[in-house]
């Protein structure tokens, strides 16, 4: 408690007043309340209770009362300082645990389910990911109006956006590698240095919200809406995974100078199950209208090294390199949960290596131009192409039922139905465009 104290001390001195705890709800939104920095240390010792009733996929009105506990390593300053006419001042950010009434980890903590997931494999080997964030900057909130005419590392407009939120993120020791103008009018893409699972997972939640900030103060609107414009590539987040031990990358074989058999075993395991977790990486009905070929997105459970259609990439510029061998998981985009999407990844890739699994051979052509028959033959499966399809097979998934706990997948099952139904009433612009006139 001590050590607390002199933590909280010193992030006094550096302008500090305010900590916000972090947590998300079940669709991964991020979600914050503030307290002064001088209940910083009774926080610490005794949690923060708060109501969980309004939160979505937390808690029923009679069993409300939750406990936010407070993680101390995952501690961060804002990079910015807040200004008000009479006060400035700068807060600090941290993630943890949720608890329920009697103290006991909380099933719906989604962020608890996944360090459960790491836990559980710890002795085999460390997950690391790294992640690829795809956003588009347009002019508001309201309409999405493009804001250039850019193409693939052609830098269009707002390249600062990406710049200062690079910055930004590294002085909240947040590493990045990369960015670029993506494909798209208006399209942008800021990778991240892989790291620890459950620190990508809180890395790719900040992330998001800095980008955000960044491109508010340029009067713009980052949004990572997987397909927010039809008939152009959508918003991925491209997650590259590697299982680690004593130092040693276990997805590497050091005669075969490239993937292990562990890591062909979870490549098999992540097409064996994919379709099962699917509405985990795409959770949005409209995830789906991005997952259409043509668009360099993912529509086909295969693998290989070129075709970047496949659901899985192996980066072969980099093979006989142990440290940055690794698989890259195509289907996830950005509007996930990014904790119950690495955790159902990670789950679905080590049964592979459980059951001894054999992925197919790798697929270098663009499947989507093999006929139906050369797919069959070779038991090519299609990635689904609805979430109410995608829900269906999630819902009756046995795999899925013996991870997930329960709560998560009732809330979950819960939550997206409902957004269907509302979904399947709602009049949309397609309907008014082309039958109004006619019908």
């Amino acid at each position: 408690m001590e050590m607390e104290r002199r933590e909280f001390k010193e992030l006094k001195t550096k302008n500090v007043k305010f900590i916000r705890p972090l947590m998300t709800d079940i669709l991964g939104n991020m979600l914050d309340f503030t307290i002064p920095i001088d209940e910083g240390p009774s926080m610490v010792k005794n949690g923060k209770g708060f109501d969980g009733s309004s939160i979505e996929g937390f808690a029923r009105t009679e069993e409300s009362d939750l406990r936010f506990d407070p993680d101390m390593e995952t501690v961060t300053v804002l990079p910015w300082e807040y200004k008000t006419e009479d006060y400035t001042w700068r807060e600090a950010i941290l993630f943890g645990r949720i608890l329920d009434s009697n103290c006991v980890e909380y099933a719906g903590d989604t962020r608890g389910f996944l360090k459960n997931i790491l836990d559980k494999y710890a002795d085999i080997g460390a997950m690391k990911c790294g992640a690829e964030l795809e956003f588009f900057v347009f002019e508001n909130n309201r309409t999405p109006s493009h804001t250039d005419d850019g193409g693939y590392f052609r830098s269009g407009a707002f390249g600062e956006i990406r710049k200062e939120s690079q910055l930004m993120l590294n002085e909240m020791g947040i590493k990045t590698e990369f960015d670029h103008h993506e494909v798209s009018p208006s399209q942008h893409e800021v990778d991240l240095v892989y790291d620890d699972a459950m620190k990508m997972a809180d890395k790719i939640i900040l992330s998001k919200y800095v980008i955000k900030k960044i491109a508010r103060k340029f009067g713009a609107h980052a949004s990572f809406m997987p397909k927010p414009i039809s008939n152009i590539n959508g918003n991925g987040m491209h997650v590259h995974i590697s299982l680690w031990k004593n130092g040693r990358n276990l997805f590497f074989d050091e005669t075969k100078k490239g993937l292990s058999d562990m890591a062909r075993s979870y490549i098999a395991g992540l097409i064996k199950y994919g379709k099962e977790i699917q509405v985990t990486l795409n959770q949005w009905i409209n995830s789906y209208k991005r997952l259409t070929p043509g668009y360099e997105a993912p529509t086909y459970l295969v693998w290989g090294t070129k075709n970047r259609s496949a659901y899985i990439r192996i980066p072969e510029y980099l093979k006989g390199n142990e440290s940055a061998t690794r698989i890259e998981v195509r289907s996830p985009d950005p509007a996930c949960n990014p904790y119950l999407a690495l955790a159902m990844v990670h789950a679905a890739g080590m049964k592979g290596i459980e059951e001894k699994l054999e992925p197919a051979a790798a697929i270098e052509r663009d499947v989507f131009h093999m006929s139906a028959d050369e797919r069959k033959a070779i038991g090519i499966q299609e990635l689904s192409a609805s979430i109410f399809e995608a829900l269906e097979l999630f819902e009756r998934s046995e795999f899925v039922r013996s991870v997930l706990p329960e709560h998560i997948y009732k809330k979950l099952l819960e939550n997206k139905k409902i957004e269907c139904a509302n979904f399947n009433r709602y009049v949309t612009d397609y309907e008014i465009k082309n039958y109004y006139s006619t019908l």
